[in-house]
């Protein structure tokens, strides 16, 4: 069914299916899904195949089509695209469900992902650099195991390569992760100004896992991490894990001061996480000039009325926003009025009903 309206509400009860439809539509916007990192788990069960599409705003068909045992293959007005990522930006979008809350409570990894992620929304090719990053760190721990035994003389020269090559990749993502935070703290603070009516203060702070000194400047970032990474060779060895770069990044939140993560409520937590998405939205549109599509999940568990009523006020009015909900009730007055209402509902016969 076409999306007209500004605000689409998926109403219906848990398990009928609220959360694939928007995780379909963000899938598009992003090539990933927040709920799986694996292409096999978004296939049918007993299915071999499955395909998510789309109809944009430029009236371009999008597509993206999953096999197992062959992978995914993306699709823009009927033709095949050799680079997945010439599909992104033909729909833009920001989502928000459930479990975005481990952003605030789980690892750090899952904190340079969400990172990541807003800085590939304006630069798309700087996925390239977090995968060569990542195929040279596993490459470094093959070279430490292959090479263990040779000559130091022969391991250090191959080593200082490496170094060059990471310095440089690391530097390059450092910059970037560092230049997109700075960019989203103060959109973010203004959100969790907004949503705790003035009630909270967020900071946003980068904790590179590489020491960075001096300016933002390339070459000497460079030679820096190129010093580092040969200084901590001895403990690499020992331990069996590298110690400087990119991978070991972690983004802090701070909530009045003190960290969100042990400190904050759940509701807290979750205003937070908003805050940052909405930020994100914000970011975005100022990058590209054009508002992205904002879906939010099952956001108004553990939200405060007042929380709730403050989110309805701040979405929906500059941007087309989706959001799921169990129940209609949530939403009051013109909301309601003004938005489009897509009913889901399981027959007896366990097929999916659309009102």
């Amino acid at each position: 069914m076409p999306l007209n309206e500004k605000r689409l509400l998926v109403i219906g009860p848990n398990g009928v299916g609220k959360s694939n439809l928007l995780e379909a539509v963000e899938l598009l916007g992003s090539l990933r899904s927040h709920r799986s990192s694996s292409d096999h788990d978004l296939i049918y069960w007993h299915h071999d195949t499955a395909t998510v599409s789309a109809i944009n705003s430029e009236e371009e068909k999008i597509s993206v089509e999953f096999k197992k045992g062959v992978g995914r293959k993306v699709y823009k007005n009927g033709k095949h695209l050799s680079r997945q990522l010439d599909l992104l930006g033909s729909i833009r979008c920001v989502g928000f469900s459930a479990l975005d809350l481990t952003l605030v409570r789980g690892e750090p990894a899952l904190r340079r992902h969400w990172l990541d992620r807003v800085v590939q929304q304006f630069e798309p090719i700087y996925g390239e650099l977090t995968t060569r990053f990542s195929r040279l760190l596993r490459q470094r721990s093959q070279i430490w195991r292959n090479w263990k035994n040779s000559p130091k003389k022969d391991l250090d020269v191959l080593l200082d390569a490496f170094d060059a090559q990471m310095a440089l990749v690391s530097t390059r993502i450092h910059r970037r992760r560092s230049r997109a935070l700075k960019r989203l703290e103060p959109l973010a603070s203004a959100w969790q100004k907004r949503l705790s009516k003035g009630k909270e203060d967020l900071e946003l702070k980068y904790l590179p896992g590489s020491a960075l000194e001096g300016e933002e400047d390339e070459l000497t970032w460079r030679l820096f991490i190129e010093k580092q990474l040969a200084d901590q060779r001895i403990d690499e060895e020992r331990l069996g894990m590298c110690k400087v770069g990119p991978h070991r990044d972690e983004v802090s939140f701070l909530l009045n001061g003190v960290q969100a993560r042990k400190f904050a409520s759940a509701g807290q937590q979750r205003t937070l996480v908003l805050s940052l998405k909405l930020a994100e939205l914000e970011f975005v549109e100022e990058m590209h000039n054009e508002p992205p599509v904002l879906v939010l999940d099952d956001v108004f568990a553990e939200l405060d009325p007042m929380r709730q009523l403050l989110l309805l006020e701040a979405v929906g009015n500059d941007h087309q926003c989706l959001i799921s909900a169990t129940h209609l009730d949530v939403f009051e007055g013109n909301w309601r009025k003004e938005s489009q209402i897509l009913e889901l509902g399981l027959q007896q016969d366990g097929k999916l009903e659309v009102g």
